[in-house]
């Protein structure tokens, strides 16, 4: 498993289950798969996955619930996964601290792609390929606006010196590296999620533009 993207996949459907992980494991990924929420964040915890697949709706902790407390203690990308079409079951997983969703019944291939689109903004390969030391890389390129640093080759922010945990996201065609046609209040959620971690004071609405960093 050393030389392979691990995923961890918590899904209740035994049929889903056990046909994603097939496929998932045909396109070289190493797939520790789990029937509920609470076995999901034990399999979490212990094997330290490379990407998570959380269902929505699952026995015992739900999906956005498992992706909130997968959020407290590691930045590792989640995707959610969801019968329901409703936008509300997308903005509840962003604000959890997802990084992407995608709405069931979905193709294998699509699945996929999603996924190896999610890891090339982390810093991993694609394919089943894990990339090493792909974390911080100091070699400049810092921004500064006032106290706050953005980091842009070790991909980190830091406001007055100290860390500030976010999720690595960009905007809309950006995040996920192909057409998105979906709700665009995904881009209003993400922007009230950075206000909150670096200032609400910090980002400006330019009204029929969008947003910019203010100093």
């Amino acid at each position: 498993m050393a030389d392979q993207t691990h995923v961890l996949f918590v899904e209740d459907d035994d049929v889903i289950r056990e046909a994603t992980q097939l496929a998932l494991e045909r396109d070289g990924f190493a797939v520790t798969a789990m029937p509920d929420g609470l076995s999901g964040l034990e399999s979490f915890r212990a094997d330290r996955p490379d990407i998570a697949l959380l269902d929505v709706m699952l026995p015992g902790l739900d999906g956005v619930s498992l992706c909130r407390r997968i959020r407290d203690e590691s930045t590792v990308p989640v995707i959610m996964l969801s019968a329901r079409a409703d936008s509300i079951d997308v903005v509840l997983g962003l604000e959890a601290g997802a990084d992407d969703y995608v709405t069931k019944p979905f193709d294998g291939a699509v699945l996929v792609a999603r996924i190896r689109a999610v890891l090339r903004r982390f810093g991993h390969a694609g394919g089943g390929d894990r990339t090493e030391g792909a974390g911080a890389a100091e070699t400049g390129g810092v921004l500064t606006f006032g106290d706050l640093e953005v980091d842009t080759d070790g991909m980190e922010v830091r406001r007055a010196g100290r860390p500030v945990g976010l999720t690595p996201d960009k905007l809309l065609e950006r995040v996920w590296d192909y057409g998105w046609g979906g709700d665009t209040r995904v881009v209003d959620v993400h922007v009230q999620r950075l206000r909150t971690k670096i200032g609400q004071d910090r980002i400006e609405t330019v009204r029929g533009f969008g947003y910019k960093l203010k100093a």
